[in-house]
């Protein structure tokens, strides 16, 4: 089995949107079903896009009787997550100013006098 790298894996809107499906166990018809009617692709275009997550580890399946379950595999994410870490200073210096900005904000709304009534 060839593994894809996990952007590559996650660089298709499909297989993003199927992940968000999957933060919640789901039988692979109720993905097809929905993958199918916002994205307008067949139930077996939805077959390879989960086949894709599941070889690349970013989903699991469970058999329950005849019906296939699929979730996320957090294992892929974690991977993901790491690989991002060194990226993070740059977003969280400008999310601290945002939160200092709407802060006081807060405090100028807070502290300022209330208009006065005609």
């Amino acid at each position: 089995m060839w593994r894809m790298h996990a952007f590559d894996v996650l660089g298709d809107p499909v297989r993003r949107r199927i992940l968000e499906l999957l933060l919640e166990e789901r039988p692979s018809g109720e993905v097809a079903a929905t993958i199918g009617a916002e994205f307008g692709i067949t139930q077996p275009a939805v077959s390879r896009h989960l086949r894709v997550l599941r070889e690349n580890g970013f989903a699991r399946v469970r058999t329950q009787g005849t019906r296939r379950l699929y979730v996320v595999d957090p294992d892929a994410l974690h991977d993901v997550d790491s690989w991002l870490e060194p990226f993070r200073a740059y977003w969280d210096q400008r999310l601290d100013a945002l939160g200092t900005e709407l802060a006081r904000g807060r405090r100028a709304r807070l502290s300022a006098p209330a208009p006065e009534e005609d």
